[in-house]
């Protein structure tokens, strides 16, 4: 099912249309020089990343009395990276227990698979779960240039079965990811269904990624699509500095769903003005065509990932809450 969410116009709210302007004199020229900068120098990008996480961490600020507790364990053949992102007052202080019964989210951050981290995304992570009722397991995981395709998706994998190792039962965790953490949300999901692990109740993403080769983002974008923060063809080179020559149809690149899959119940949230929204398209389709549930609401005059700025977009706000209600549903 596709549903367009025209609230409170097909034009959006002034203040999303102001904000785009700005980001749109600000951000895609960064992205253009930073991009050509960093194909040349990779370690550009390396240099760059602290002050472009510390930007965005600004302003996605984290509501108060959330608490932090770091995560850094071993599991299985690899690291576990990340934070448990919760209310002091929900769980006693202590981190999110399975033996409450209670749903708890698992973060996969966006990043082009080469910035972010739990840390940007902790302000998003924060108001989801509180709005939501539910503590959040948000994972760090390898980012290129240092580290190469799969090994962020190994990690995202690692991490959801940590989870499991903490007792927590399939039933109880709901996942929730945006941008290229989208397209690690779907890689998931196929590798629980291949090595049969208990799939998760529900699934959210925000302006998630089907396609690492970014070859849909760069034809919308030729189309006439201007995204108000994405550069589609600089946004390719840092792709790439994760993927690296990675077959562009390997099934952990364009991962296929299939129906003898169990898939959670799924709602995508897009800006209508981003270059990735035929991306949230295409993850909306292949859900349903293999049997799933899926929800696609298109945000009128949004861009890339809006449901990070509460402060510049109130649609921001409306988007999580509808969000978080979905993830507390008790149809799942």
């Amino acid at each position: 099912m596709s549903l367009l969410n025209d609230s409170p116009g097909a034009r959006g709210s002034l203040r999303a249309r102001a904000f785009n302007g700005y980001v749109t004199l600000a951000s895609r020229p960064m992205m253009a020089v930073l991009g050509r900068g960093a194909t040349v120098a990779p370690t550009l990008l390396t240099a760059a990343r602290p002050g472009v996480n510390r930007g965005l961490s600004a302003i996605s600020p984290v509501p108060r009395g959330t608490r932090i507790t770091q995560v850094r364990e071993f599991s299985g053949d690899g690291r576990v990276y990340g934070e448990w992102v919760h209310e002091h007052d929900v769980y006693g202080g202590r981190v999110p227990d399975p033996s409450t019964g209670r749903k708890v989210i698992y973060y996969i951050h966006g990043s082009g698979y080469v910035i972010c981290s739990s840390r940007t995304h902790r302000g998003l992570v924060a108001r989801l779960g509180r709005r939501a009722g539910m503590g959040a397991f948000s994972v760090d995981y390898r980012l290129g240039p240092e580290y190469r395709w799969p090994l962020g998706g190994d990690d995202a994998i690692r991490g959801y079965r940590w989870l499991l190792d903490q007792g927590f039962d399939g039933s109880q965790i709901v996942i929730a990811g945006d941008s290229a953490g989208g397209h690690l949300a779907l890689d998931l999901l196929a590798a629980n269904h291949r090595d049969g692990v208990a799939q998760p109740s529900a699934m959210v993403l925000f302006s998630p990624l089907y396609d690492p080769s970014f070859q849909l983002a760069c034809a919308l974008e030729e189309s006439g699509v201007k995204d108000p923060i994405i550069n589609a063809r600089a946004a390719t080179g840092f792709l790439r500095m994760y993927t690296g020559d990675a077959d562009p149809d390997h099934p952990r690149m364009r991962v296929r769903l299939s129906p003898d899959m169990t898939l959670p119940r799924t709602l995508i949230q897009v800006g209508a003005r981003e270059v990735m929204a035929d991306d949230a398209r295409a993850i909306d389709r292949v859900i349903r065509e293999a049997g799933g549930e899926a929800t696609l609401q298109e945000w009128p005059a949004q861009g890339h990932v809006f449901q990070m700025f509460p402060y510049f977009t109130p649609e921001s706000r409306r988007a999580v809450h509808e969000a978080a209600a979905f993830l507390a549903s008790p149809d799942h």
